[in-house]
């Protein structure tokens, strides 16, 4: 059997995998706050006999495209968006502490300060937000919440937690779409942050590039197929020839 299978396979495997992760940002071109995940690879050339031209096709470490998505104007008092490379701190569904951009805000029914997808926002002593009952709650460009009740003056009730990840310890994104500190441990509440209230960002993904993207990444798997194709084909001409001369 022609060892061309197994190489080919690794680059249909590889251009498969890179259509999985350009389809997920295609689907989330709409999430806030929603940062596109970048899919890359390396040739490992092939030790052993064979031509020196045939490599294996492996992942490489991928990342996020770091960039702040369009600013979307809402008006609402609880709708933020982090300035520069800050994050808003929430609590993840495996209850450690993870990083959004998604700054559209909510108070839940306890009087819980929440995410629109329903994760608990942190203070930043790292502890879930409690809002008083009813109250109109607004937000302050450093992050801090200001809640007023009935004709009552407005009271501070706490700070989110927003962070700055630098080179030492940058964030990677998780499984459930989260970003965590590298390192596992949460990292520092930092003074310097802010955000502009009433705004949202939106996500990162260049709907038609990544549209673009998927199409040659089809026909790169359409190669990587004629060529297992033509690998079967030359073994039955091969079986053939043996069988004409036996």
């Amino acid at each position: 059997m022609d060892r061309l299978i197994y190489t080919a396979m690794t680059g249909a495997n590889a251009a498969a995998h890179r259509q999985a992760v350009m389809s997920n940002n295609l689907a989330n071109a709409s999430t806030n706050g929603f940062r596109a995940e970048l899919s890359t690879f390396r040739a490992v050339p092939i030790q052993g006999e064979g031509l020196a031209t045939r490599a294996f096709s492996l992942e490489a470490t991928a990342g996020h495209l770091d960039t702040a998505g369009p600013a979307q104007q809402t008006g609402r008092d609880l709708d933020a968006m982090a300035q520069g490379n800050s994050w808003f701190a929430v609590q993840g569904l495996d209850g450690t502490e993870a990083y959004t951009r998604n700054g559209s805000f909510e108070v839940s029914p306890q009087g819980s300060l929440m995410t629109s997808t329903g994760l608990t926002v942190l203070s930043d002593g790292g502890a879930p937000i409690t809002l008083p009952a009813g109250a109109s709650v607004s937000l302050g460009a450093d992050g801090t919440l200001s809640a007023k009740t009935g004709n009552q003056p407005a009271t501070n009730v706490g700070r989110l937690k927003m962070v700055t990840p630098d080179a030492q310890d940058p964030l990677k994104r998780g499984t459930d779409g989260l970003f965590r500190a590298t390192s596992g441990d949460p990292l520092p509440s930092s003074a310097t942050a802010r955000l502009s209230t009433g705004v949202l960002e939106g996500s990162n993904v260049n709907a038609v590039e990544t549209m673009v993207s998927m199409i040659q990444t089809a026909r790169q798997f359409e190669v990587q197929m004629r060529l297992l194709q033509n690998a079967e084909t030359n073994d039955k001409s091969a079986s053939q020839l043996l069988n004409l001369q036996g």
